[in-house]
């Protein structure tokens, strides 16, 4: 790996076909498609899925059915199966899932019906582990669990609020996490691409979002909308990460 990046992917969360579209156009290599970006991200419709596959670039669906805490009930855990494989059919190329125990280990048994469920779609389907590793009591204990369990990839901020200061930790969890990919995201900015570059991590994840504007501010539609507009995709920021990771 070269000191500008080069072999290191650029992955950018968006929320729309048209996001893909600008992600593509500025670079990105892959995008993570979800709704709900402002709640941390919840499970795209088969119809986003299928508009996403149709603009080219390879979408990994997150599979989340609600905000909060990663701790699923047994209904929550099928809801994700099926999930998978519903968006897997749609065209994902792969699936972002993650479960916890109440003491904040990995939720194996969890992680394993929705590695199971992806490969009964694709022997090629990517599985990546999202922040809920963020969320363990060890990060870097579960980093090393996961190429057992079959997945491809983690994402992760090393623990911490960002990507950018929980750095040390993502070194180790590369260190620990074996032929397991480390996608260093949370609160990415094209300046934080270099040091977290030389963490070793196989990706960058950022959302590079800026607000849309418009809305009716001071209407809210519920806890999480404050009805003063969406975020869209930031084709300049998308840009400058890229040429941050060596054009």
């Amino acid at each position: 790996m070269s000191a500008g990046g080069a072999g290191v992917a650029l992955e950018v969360a968006v929320t729309s076909p048209a996001g893909a579209v600008v992600a593509r156009d500025a670079g990105a290599d892959r995008v993570e498609l979800c709704s709900g970006l402002e709640l941390g991200g919840l499970t795209p419709s088969q119809a986003l899925v299928e508009m996403t596959h149709e603009t080219g670039i390879p979408a990994h669906a997150l599979v989340r059915c609600r905000p909060g805490w990663f701790v699923l009930d047994a209904t929550e855990v099928e809801l994700t199966e099926r999930e998978v494989r519903t968006v897997l059919r749609s065209g994902a190329a792969g699936v972002v899932v993650g479960a916890l125990r109440p003491d904040r280990t990995l939720d194996e048994d969890a992680l394993r019906r929705f590695v199971d469920a992806a490969r009964s779609v694709s022997a090629h389907a990517e599985v990546t582990l999202h922040r809920a590793v963020d969320h363990a009591s060890d990060p870097v204990a579960a980093a090393a669990r996961l190429a057992g369990l079959g997945f491809t990839r983690v994402l992760t901020s090393g623990g911490a609020p960002s990507a950018a200061a929980g750095a040390g930790t993502i070194a180790r969890m590369v260190a620990a996490a074996g032929p397991v990919q480390v996608m260093a995201g949370a609160g990415v900015t094209p300046a934080d691409v270099p040091a977290l570059v030389a963490t070793g991590v196989a990706a960058v994840h950022l959302s590079a979002k800026r607000s849309a504007g418009g809305g009716h501010a001071g209407v809210p539609m519920g806890a999480g909308d404050r009805g003063d507009g969406h975020f869209v995709t930031d084709g300049a920021v998308v840009a400058a990460a890229r040429a941050a990771l060596g054009g």
